[in-house]
């Protein structure tokens, strides 16, 4: 039955719904081995163009997952991994990263009023997001976040909310996202093991 929901679920992730599985965060950490290279046990990244995972929502994991593994979204190295992983294992181990917690802080004298404007209302000034379907921002690269918005923006990857907010960004305007939640201090305090 439960294979049957998930399997089931496809189109609701494609729409932009996440998935709302409860997972074991334990058995997500013994998943998580094979994803701190990367992303870190912790969840912060290893490598500038990896995404701090630490504290994002479990729905927001999952429904990336469930979209790398179904294909719908593409990744050279994502992709590959995320298709080797049972179904009860992306829940697991997007509990795990859940469990995290997150917090950020502007740069010393940083307004929150010069946040990008187009970005706050999912993201927040700090970078960490006000709803579950946004990953959060605080402490990404520069490089992470420049490339992702550049992927909306010429339909390499597709968001019912991002595509078009990207569209209507320059370059400039993306850099300038992209350096502000840079700049924005992120602390991870580890879940308990």
């Amino acid at each position: 039955m439960r294979r049957a929901i998930l399997l089931g679920l496809g189109g609701l992730m494609l729409a932009g719904i996440a998935p709302a599985f409860s997972g074991d965060p334990a058995a997500g950490r013994k998943v998580a081995n094979m994803c701190r290279t990367c992303h870190g046990l912790d969840g912060v990244a290893k490598i500038p163009i990896a995404p701090h995972i630490g504290g994002e929502p479990s729905s927001y994991l999952q429904t990336q997952l469930f979209a790398f593994k179904s294909g719908a979204r593409r990744h050279e190295m994502m992709s590959i991994v995320a298709s080797a992983l049972s179904e009860q294992q992306i829940v697991d181990v997007s509990a795990w990263y859940a469990a995290h917690k997150v917090t950020a802080s502007l740069p010393a004298g940083a307004d929150p009023a010069g946040a990008p404007k187009g970005c706050t209302a999912c993201h927040g000034a700090d970078g960490i997001a006000l709803y579950d379907e946004a990953p959060n921002l605080a402490g990404e690269t520069n490089i992470y976040i420049d490339t992702q918005l550049k992927a909306f923006k010429q339909g390499k990857r597709t968001h019912a909310l991002m595509s078009g907010i990207a569209e209507g960004m320059s370059d400039e305007e993306i850099r300038a996202a992209a350096d502000w939640y840079a700049a924005v201090e992120l602390k991870v305090d580890a879940a308990k093991e």
